[in-house]
């Protein structure tokens, strides 16, 4: 460590325990047990929103992590809140899974299965059990892990598929979101996979975990990893791709996620083969870093007869992982400019990060400060990958 990245570690901690962790527990979290929906980009209460599961999974991460790393019991009963909501609320128990989102009175609502957010689910418990010890916790994710191996994963083709009905029947609508395609195979679902198999794998070594994981490495490796080093983002079944779009920040992301998986793994022909991909991912990304230390959203090259479509705003969750990718490439310096940058233009004076920012450092108030995306893992997480 560097005098530079001292200082670094004790600015985020910081930032940690008297700004971001301090909003959830005052400002999101009820009194009578779980979250309020959302604080709109302006800070308003919003409680007529819908309970997203990507939301409280992610939630139940971040206190989680933020008890083992720093003991303190507030963090510990918010993680409990947390994790109550999980168990007794989404997790659903005629069919396993969890539902996607709940009513504001706290009934199922949208009650498809996303396999992506079963895979937060699965990491935020598996974290749960880590700083606790509680077995409740180690069972849940270990029950919504079969739950992905038994419904999501394409035993011929590799990889696994987007999303089913309650029920596990097939879905026609399979997208993520209303801005996604709506394709088998993609990305952001393998990669958040990717990672709350890696949480889980830290807690318990099953062997049938072990080989996903390995699987799962190699089809980042081998099929979305494109020649030119950006990730490949939507797929058909058979692993063809579908979009010639960029994103910055999950390249960034990517790129060390992918590092601890193969790390944690301790193959070392896996590991080397990992690394050397991850440096090109990483160095992929540095395509959309800006002089002033921020990386751009994304890129969508054009058709014939079009300029394409270059999204030049910051968004909070792609600061925050461009330190934490940059750091582990052992670039510092770009690191600390990224943070430099996010002092000045992302924390919000009220509490937590504003959404985005655009290119000229106007704050984005129309998107949420907490809600169904905006949450504090992405922020929490490189507070604490830094600290740890």
């Amino acid at each position: 460590m560097t005098r530079k990245t001292d200082i670094l570690r004790a600015e985020v901690l910081a930032e940690l325990e008297n700004d971001i962790l301090p909003f959830w527990l005052e400002k999101m979290q009820l009194p009578s047990g779980g979250f309020h929906a959302r604080i709109d980009g302006r800070g308003r209460l919003d409680d007529s929103a819908p309970k997203g599961a990507i939301l409280n999974a992610r939630i139940l991460w971040t206190f989680s992590s933020a008890y083992r790393l720093l003991g303190r019991p507030e963090y510990l009963e918010a993680a409990r809140n947390a994790f109550a909501q999980i168990r007794d609320r989404f997790a659903d128990p005629e069919y396993g899974g969890i539902y996607w989102s709940l009513s504001p009175d706290g009934s199922p609502l949208d009650t498809k299965k996303q396999f992506y957010a079963i895979a937060f689910a699965v990491y935020g418990c598996a974290e749960f059990f880590r700083a606790t010890g509680e077995e409740e916790a180690l069972e849940l994710a270990i029950s919504l892990w079969r739950s992905i191996e038994d419904h999501s994963l394409d035993t011929v083709k590799g990889g696994y598929l987007e999303a089913c009905t309650r029920d596990w029947q097939p879905i026609a609508d399979m997208r993520l979101s209303e801005k996604d395609r709506n394709d088998a195979k993609t990305m952001n679902t393998h990669l958040h996979i990717l990672e709350g198999y890696t949480g889980l794998y830290r807690v318990w070594k099953d062997e049938t975990l072990r080989r996903r994981l390995v699987e799962l490495c190699n089809i980042f490796t081998d099929r979305i990893v494109r020649p030119d080093g950006h990730l490949g983002l939507f797929f058909d079944e058979d692993w063809n791709s579908q979009s010639d779009m960029v994103s910055y920040g999950h390249d960034i992301e990517a790129s060390w996620l992918l590092c601890e998986t193969a790390e944690l793994l301790g193959d070392e022909t896996l590991l080397a083969k990992v690394r050397a991909c991850c440096a090109r991912i990483a160095t992929a990304s540095l395509e959309g870093l800006q002089p002033d230390g921020s990386m751009i959203y994304e890129y969508e090259p054009g058709t014939a007869g079009s300029t394409g479509h270059l999204d030049t705003n910051r968004h909070w969750w792609v600061q925050a992982e461009t330190v934490v990718g940059c750091l582990n490439q052992g670039w510092e310096e770009r690191a600390l400019r990224c943070w430099d940058y996010i002092k000045k233009n992302l924390l919000a004076p009220d509490g937590e990060w504003y959404w985005s920012v655009d290119a000229d450092g106007n704050p984005n108030t129309a998107d949420d400060r907490a809600g169904f995306w905006k949450c504090p893992y992405h922020n929490g997480r490189m507070c604490m990958e830094i600290i740890s």
